[in-house]
Formats: C-alpha cells, structure tokens, sequence
C-alpha cells in the first residue's frame, strides 16, 4: 500500500480541513513546495495535491502551485479539484500532474470521465457522508450512494478511485474500515483511502486490510503528518515492508 501524503492548498497555503468544512480551516505552511520537497526527501512514492478553491467553485485557483511542485519533485504528483472539463484535466497534466482525480465531474457527467481517460490518467474522487457522495468541494451531498456511483464509474476508463470519509476527515479517530472493506468488494479498481488516519497504527490496519485477496493500493494522510502524529519516514517503511 503506497502512501499519499495530502497538500490540499487554498488561498495559496497548506491546509487541511475539519470534516470538510471550509469554516473549520487549518493552516499549516506557506509554502507547498517546501512541504512536498520534505515528503520526498522522507522517501515517498506518490504526493496528493487539492486545489480546495476550485473544488468549491471550479475556478484553477492553484494550479500554478501545483506545477511548481510538480517541476520540483521526481515523484509522481496525483491531483484534483474542480478538475470539470476535458481542458482542465489536460492542463493539469500540461503541469506535470500523473494522474488527475475527477470528482464532482465524474458523479455528474460520468462520459467526461472516458473522453480524459482517452488521453491521461484518471483516479475517480468520490467523497462520501456516511453512504452519500457529496460534490463540489463537500458542499452539496449528490443524492447518490457510493455503490451507485462506482456501478455507474466501474467501465470509465479510470485507473483508481479516492474514497474519502467526510465525517472521518481531520477528526483522526481512525479510518473506516468496515466501508473499506465493502468498497474492495464493490469494484476492481484500485482503491485509495482518505479519511480519519490519525496514528502509524491505523496505517497497518489500512494496509491489512483484505477483501476476498483485494486489498487497498493507497491511503491519503494529511492532518495527523501536520500535527506530527505520523512521521512519513516511518510510515514509509512500514507500508514498504512485505
């Protein structure tokens, strides 16, 4: 299991969100790339980048920061946010980005997740309360239940899909794992875990974690390497070992 280490930028800083919501705000750096230099330096495989900004209005707030990262690390960058048209997956990746996360776009116009697929990696954000997809940056639930959502995704062209648990996120009580486990059953796309991690711990459950031989190909950590409850070095090599 591949550890993502999260920089979700907005107004240009590091931050990270409590339960996704934009009121309860975290501020930790001021400089994106300084941060994902310090994660590659730690030995990660990937780096997790989110434009918040445009997530909430579809707007690409950041993405001059996210290229700037993207030139300044050698690992690959996956990243997303108010990603809603062909041109604005293309331009991520025009930044360097390996692999774009469509959320909103992918829940409500699943064919625009095939045309990026066509031409560039795709991972499928789908962002949940509880059972319910919500959508454009968390602020509206989508009506949809997350099965519905991967059944209507599962032939899209996608290589991965986010799974993100809102009521989990930024709280660091512990992932889901139960959903998790039902996620690994309900599709065979690579699955990426986000949501809750708060100790070294609850990265060896994440990455325990077996569904009839399928297990988790990722998980996205944020607050609890902010706060210092997980060193990423450390977590490295425990996700590394066989």
């Amino acid at each position: 299991m591949d550890l993502y280490p999260a920089i979700d930028l907005r107004g240009g800083k590091v931050v990270q969100l409590v339960q996704g919501d934009f009121d309860r705000e975290a501020v930790h750096a001021d400089d994106p790339v300084e941060v994902a230099l310090g994660f590659e330096a730690a030995g990660v495989p990937w780096i997790h980048m989110v434009d918040l900004d445009a997530a909430r209005t579809g707007e690409a707030h950041n993405r001059e920061l996210i290229a700037r990262v993207c030139d300044a690390v050698s690992v690959p960058v996956q990243a997303g946010g108010g990603v809603r048209s062909v041109d604005a997956a293309r331009a991520l990746a025009d930044a360097g980005v390996a692999r774009v996360v469509m959320g909103t776009a992918a829940v409500e116009q699943p064919e625009l997740v095939e045309q990026v697929a066509a031409s560039q990696a795709v991972a499928l954000g789908l962002d949940v309360r509880g059972r319910e997809v919500s959508i454009k940056g968390w602020t509206e639930g989508a009506g949809l239940d997350i099965a519905d959502a991967l059944a209507r995704l599962e032939d899209s062209g996608a290589s991965a899909v986010v799974v993100t648990q809102i009521q989990g996120e930024g709280l660091l009580g512990g992932p889901d794992l139960d959903g998790l486990s039902e996620l690994l059953g309900l599709t065979a796309l690579d699955v990426i875990a986000s949501g809750g991690v708060g100790e070294l711990e609850h990265l060896r459950l994440l990455d325990c974690l077996d569904r009839d031989g399928r297990t988790l190909s990722g998980v996205i950590v944020g607050t609890a390497i902010y706060e210092g409850r997980v060193d990423v070095a450390e977590a490295v090599r425990a996700l590394s070992r066989p």
